[in-house]
């Protein structure tokens, strides 16, 4: 008969693990957060369109219109034929409908032509500035002046302008006085337009708790806030221009990775780092009014006539501070 022993065991284990709650490491995340509004906005209007699908667009809309302008022959001709009353009147509506294309079409290509004038002028200043040439400075100046010369907000820039150019003998001076005579005052008010869509676009992605509203709300406030900073700067744009400045800015600030907002701009705002933990919407709201903010920046650099050389570069900080600080439980004193 075997005899069986009973008592405890031990097993040698080759080596101890030293883990420690310092050194465990860190549980994977396992749900990412969605981009903000502005963020998911900057990238879909930046976004390149595939070449096929504008094809497809453009023989859709070109299939409608020739069989709407047929149809709209036909039913002219029939009446015509029918009722020569009721076809005059058929005729008398299709020539109102064209002219009013063509009237929309006219301004079109004249808003385009203002923001190819304004491009124009930067690039000139540009070279003038690179290479100290007071003649190409005297020709921006110029330049400027007629671009201003109907709007009576600029007047008594101008005229300090005119009185004061010819004792400048150098090119930064020169530049950096119609810069601080004629649009600093137009910076400002370009100011006020980026706070006040900070300020909305924030308060809609803090409130409205419907899905894509914010997207939506982010980005028709910036296409409107490009529209007007345009049109402070006297490049007016119509419906394609302010699609095409939008894509502009957005796809610089989309290559540059401007469009990621850091915790220190966050954290800028008073109150907005803790808001931003306790209340996820409330920290979306702080980000997309923060890049609101940029892209109102770089909007007023691309739209500016002249590059910021004596005027400071608005900050992006200072603007947040001003639009948002009081909105989310801060106080303008802090």
């Amino acid at each position: 008969m075997t005899e069986t022993r009973q008592g405890p065991v031990l097993f040698d284990v080759e080596e101890e693990a030293d883990l420690t709650p310092a050194t465990a490491p860190p549980v994977p995340e396992t749900a990412m957060n969605p981009p903000a509004a502005m963020q998911q906005a900057a990238v879909l209007a930046a976004r390149r369109p595939n070449r096929l699908a504008r094809w497809f667009w453009g023989a859709l809309i070109s299939l409608i219109g020739f069989f709407a302008g047929v149809a709209a022959w036909d039913a002219v001709t029939g009446l015509m034929q029918r009722a020569p009353v009721l076809g005059w009147i058929g005729v008398g509506l299709l020539t109102l409908f064209a002219v009013t294309l063509l009237a929309i079409t006219l301004r079109e290509l004249a808003a385009f032509s203002r923001l190819n004038r304004v491009d124009r002028i930067q690039t000139r200043a540009a070279e003038a500035l690179a290479d100290g040439s007071l003649p190409a400075a005297r020709e921006v100046v110029a330049q400027i002046e007629a671009l201003y010369r109907g709007r009576d907000d600029t007047s008594w820039g101008r005229q300090a302008l005119a009185d004061r150019k010819d004792d400048v003998l150098d090119a930064d001076g020169l530049l950096g006085l119609a810069e601080a005579q004629v649009l600093a005052p137009l910076d400002a008010r370009a100011r006020l337009e980026i706070e006040g869509a900070a300020r909305q676009v924030a308060t809609v992605t803090a409130v409205v708790p419907l899905a894509l509203a914010d997207v939506f709300t982010a980005l028709t406030a910036n296409m409107r806030m490009i529209r007007r900073i345009a049109e402070i700067y006297g490049g007016r744009s119509g419906t394609l221009g302010s699609w095409r400045l939008t894509r502009q800015v957005l796809t610089h600030l989309v290559a540059t990775g401007a469009v990621a907002v850091g915790d220190d701009l966050i954290g800028s705002v008073a109150g907005g780092g803790v808001l931003s933990k306790v209340s996820r919407r409330f920290g979306e709201g702080i980000i997309n009014g923060a890049l609101t903010a940029r892209v109102g920046v770089a909007a007023m650099e691309v739209c500016r006539p002249l590059p910021f050389q004596t005027e400071r570069r608005p900050s992006v900080t200072n603007l947040v501070k001003r639009s948002l600080t009081g909105l989310f439980g801060g106080s303008k004193g802090d």
